[in-house]
C-alpha cells in the first residue's frame, strides 16, 4: 500500500478539540459561540460596509408627513401634447454653474466706480488740492529713498519736523488742547532768541505744543534743550534729534544762539514736570543759570513764556521711587487714571491752553566777559523767574476754568 493511501491517525484523540478559522471574530479559540462579556466591551463594534454606488443604495421611505399628495393627471385636449411632469421639467433643466462672479461681493464693481471711490477718499483725505497735495508727497519720498535733503549738524531735519512732526502736533493743539497763543511778536522774526518757559504735565507735551505753536505764527522752528535721559532712550532719541533737539548744554546752546536759532529751554527740568499736582503752577528752582549765561556770552534776548493748563493734562497723585530707580527713570507717575485704566489711562486729559510769550529782556547791553559774574546771572535768572511766575498768576485768574 501506498504511502499516501495509508490511514492518517488521529492526533486529537485524548486532546480538547479547539475550533480554529473564527476569522477574527470576538471570542476566537474559546470554542464558543458567543463571545464573552469582555470580549465583547474590549472588540468594536462592526461596521456595516458602505454601497459600492448611490444608484444601489435603496432610499429611506419618506414619512407620512413628507410624502408629496398625488396629484391627478388633467385629460389634455385631442391631438395635444401630454403634460410633462415637474420630475420631468426638473430632470431636463441644467442646473446653473456656481461662477466666481455670482459668490464674490467685488466681482461685479466696475473700474470707473474704483476710480470714483479713490478720488472721493484723496479729496477727503488731502482737500480739493489733492493732486498736487499727492504729487508734493511722492516727490518727497523719492527724495528721501534717494538721500536727497539736508540734516544740519546737529541732526536736525527741518522737512521731516514740518511735514509730519507739526502735521501730527497741529490738530491735538487746535482741537484737543485748543491752545490760545499771546504776545507772539515779542518772538523776533530774525536772529537769536532764547524762550524761557515753565515745564509742567508729568509728560513733557508742553514742549511739543510750544514748537507748533511757534512755528505755525511765525514759520520759526523752535530748537529746544534737552535733558541727558532724552538721548539715551532708543526711539526718542532719534525723533528728537529729526525735530531740532540737542543737549542741553552750555556749548551748543551758545553754537545756536551764535547762528542765529531760536532755542528753547525749560529750566525746572524734572523737577517741574514731575511735581504733585497739589503744587501746581509753582515754579521749581531754575539750577545755576547756565540759560543766562550762554544770552549774555552771544548778546540776544530771553523771552519768557508761560504755560497755563499743562499742569492739568496728567494729574500726578503718586510715585514709584522703588521701580523709577530701577528703570533708571526720575519717576514713575501715578495719575487717577494710569496705570488703573491701562493705555486708556495714558490719553491726556483736554484742557484748556494759554500761552503768553512776555516782553524780552535785553542782554546786549552787557559784556561777554559779565557773564562771568555769578550775582550778574542770579539776578537776571531771578528776573526771569519772576516775571514768568506772576503771568502764570495772572492767567490762572483770568481762565473761566480748566476745561473753558
Amino acid at each position: 500500500m501506498a504511502e499516501s493511501e495509508r490511514p492518517q491517525r488521529d492526533v486529537t484523540e485524548g486532546a480538547d478539540v479547539v475550533p480554529i478559522g473564527t476569522s477574527g471574530r470576538p471570542g476566537r479559540g474559546t470554542g464558543k459561540a458567543r463571545p464573552s462579556a469582555s470580549a465583547r466591551n474590549l472588540a468594536p463594534s462592526p461596521r456595516k460596509p458602505a454601497p459600492k454606488s448611490a444608484s444601489k443604495a435603496a432610499p429611506k421611505a419618506a414619512p407620512k408627513s413628507a410624502r408629496p399628495t398625488p396629484v391627478r393627471p388633467v385629460p389634455s385636449a385631442p391631438g395635444a401634447e401630454p403634460p410633462a411632469s415637474p420630475a420631468t421639467e426638473t430632470a431636463a433643466a441644467p442646473r446653473a454653474a456656481s461662477t466666481t462672479e455670482e459668490t464674490h461681493p467685488l466681482a461685479g464693481i466696475p473700474v470707473g466706480d474704483w476710480l470714483h471711490a479713490f478720488q472721493h477718499a484723496a479729496v477727503e483725505l488731502f482737500g480739493d488740492q489733492w493732486e498736487r497735495r499727492l504729487a508734493e508727497l511722492m516727490a518727497f519720498l523719492r527724495r528721501r529713498l534717494a538721500g536727497d535733503y539736508t540734516v544740519d549738524e546737529y541732526g536736525f531735519d527741518a522737512e521731516v519736523t514740518e511735514r509730519f512732526l507739526m502735521a501730527a502736533m497741529r490738530p491735538i493743539a487746535q482741537k484737543w488742547f485748543r491752545v490760545e497763543v499771546r504776545g507772539i511778536d515779542n518772538i523776533p522774526t530774525t536772529g537769536g532768541a532764547l524762550v524761557v518757559s515753565n515745564h509742567s504735565g508729568t509728560v513733557p507735551v508742553d514742549g511739543l505744543m510750544t514748537m507748533t505753536a511757534i512755528h505755525d505764527a511765525t514759520g520759526r522752528f523752535l530748537r529746544p534743550l534737552g535733558a541727558d535721559l532724552v538721548f539715551k532712550l532708543p526711539v526718542v532719541s532719534s525723533l528728537a534729534r529729526r525735530s531740532g533737539a540737542t543737549l542741553a548744554c552750555t556749548e551748543d546752546a551758545e553754537r545756536m544762539l551764535s547762528g542765529g536759532e531760536l532755542v528753547g529751554v525749560w529750566p525746572e527740568g524734572f523737577k517741574g514736570i514731575g511735581k504733585p499736582f497739589g503744587e501746581r503752577y509753582k515754579l521749581q528752582r531754575f539750577g545755576r543759570g547756565g540759560f543766562v549765561s550762554a544770552a549774555l556770552r552771544t548778546g540776544v534776548p530771553i523771552v519768557p513764556l508761560s504755560v497755563v493748563g499743562a499742569e492739568e493734562i496728567y494729574p500726578l497723585v503718586g510715585n514709584i521711587p522703588s521701580l523709577a530707580r530701577l528703570l533708571g527713570v526720575p519717576y514713575i507717575p501715578i495719575t487717577p487714571f494710569f496705570p488703573l485704566l491701562g493705555p486708556l489711562g495714558m490719553v491726556p486729559l483736554p484742557s484748556k491752553w494759554l500761552l503768553e510769550f512776555g516782553e524780552p529782556i535785553r542782554t546786549d547791553e552787557y559784556d561777554a566777559v559779565e557773564a562771568e559774574d555769578p550775582m550778574l546771572v542770579f539776578d537776571v535768572t531771578d528776573q526771569v523767574r519772576e516775571t514768568i511766575q506772576q503771568t502764570l498768576y495772572t492767567l490762572l485768574r483770568e481762565r473761566d476754568g480748566v476745561f473753558g
